[in-house]
């Protein structure tokens, strides 16, 4: 009966300890560029010309810098870092929404909730690693910053 008690007991910590693991890696982590022929947004048209995000570990959560050129011309360069606790962090430069809330749902799978501070914009996303570690793909749905609904799919892919 010891024995039998003391290998569940085995059982239960390998896989707390697997499960652990397994949420404390991100498969987003590195370089990121955006394939504007398989991105969507609507209403159209697509607002970025071009977009790459660095995604690094930091202290238990990821520090993200994102550079790039809007379609009008102006210049994207806007960077956070956060934990996978769901609380809400600054964001610096242009982004469109200046705090950011994320949670790590799996390694392949990261959501998050945007909003700009006193103005109309806020959205949610979904963001997926594929399996083999080479796209990424961010679904976002929400109120753009001239109060619009909005919806997009961009498609990432790996540097």
């Amino acid at each position: 009966m010891r024995t039998i008690l003391t290998k569940g007991l085995m059982v239960v910590a390998i896989t707390a300890i697997t499960t652990i693991a397994a949420l404390g890696a991100d498969n987003s982590i590195g370089t990121w560029k955006l394939n504007v022929e398989k991105s969507t947004y609507t209403p159209a048209p697509m607002p970025v010309k071009n977009l790459v995000v660095t995604r690094e570990a930091s202290d238990g959560g990821i520090k993200v810098t994102s550079t790039g050129e809007q379609a009008n011309g102006t210049s994207i360069n806007a960077s956070y870092t956060a934990k996978y606790d769901g609380k809400e962090v600054q964001v610096t430069g242009n982004a469109p929404y200046d705090t950011i809330s994320i949670k790590q749902v799996s390694a392949n799978t990261l959501t998050d909730a945007r909003k700009k501070t006193g103005g109309p914009y806020h959205a949610t996303s979904r963001i997926l690693v594929s399996n083999g570690g080479k796209t990424m793909t961010t679904t976002t749905k929400g109120t753009n910053g001239e109060g619009k609904e909005f919806t997009s799919t961009f498609v990432f892919d790996k540097q």
